[in-house]
């Protein structure tokens, strides 16, 4: 009897129309749909509602796109990052909406299986957000998948004008960390 479908959030650390990281979070439910070993269901986070973090506000409520952003979390057996590079780092707003999350109870992140991936116009492909944004949720209790290891350089020449991953190669490196992250998460559940 086959177990049921992994339930993957996808959440992109850009907010551009067309985003590569966004792109390259389409792209892996697209190589998820079609990889026979396993069997995985993707759903997407939107980022773009998320005041910035402040804890005057936070006193006072939880905003709605925070509380939906959480139970998205809680709901997913694993987490799927694309994260773009900014000035050698994360973006703000995926650190923005990491430190909402870092103060709910129930910690939303607290035991998830996470896979990280970047894709970046220059030749590290964000390895330096990625880097970075392992370190930012080591607090926050996650077990991450750590290889492969998935860096979309020159992301600018690999994905075509509609944000489909033309490269053969990327796409099957996608497909490693798709397949790594389901038996992640089904080891970490057993």
């Amino acid at each position: 009897m086959k177990s049921r479908p992994l339930k993957v959030l996808g959440i992109s650390g850009s907010l551009r129309k067309d985003s590569f990281n966004t792109a390259a979070l389409h792209t892996a439910a697209e190589i998820a749909a079609d990889l026979t070993e396993i069997r995985v269901n993707f759903t997407f986070a939107d980022l773009s509602q998320i005041p910035l973090y402040d804890q005057d506000l936070r006193d006072k409520l939880i905003p709605d796109a925070v509380a939906a952003l959480s139970q998205q979390i809680l709901d997913a057996d694993a987490i799927l990052f694309a994260t773009p590079e900014y000035n050698y780092s994360v973006s703000g707003v995926l650190k923005n909406a990491i430190d909402w999350l870092s103060r709910l109870d129930p910690q939303p992140f607290a035991d998830k299986p996470v896979a990280v991936m970047s894709a970046s116009m220059s030749a590290f492909g964000g390895a330096r957000a990625q880097y970075d944004l392992r370190r930012i949720l080591i607090y926050l209790d996650v077990h991450f998948v750590n290889k492969p290891e998935v860096m979309i350089a020159f992301a600018h020449k690999k994905f075509d004008d509609d944000g489909k991953l033309a490269d053969t190669d990327t796409r099957k490196f996608i497909g490693d960390l798709i397949t790594a992250l389901d038996r992640w998460s089904r080891r970490l559940n057993r």
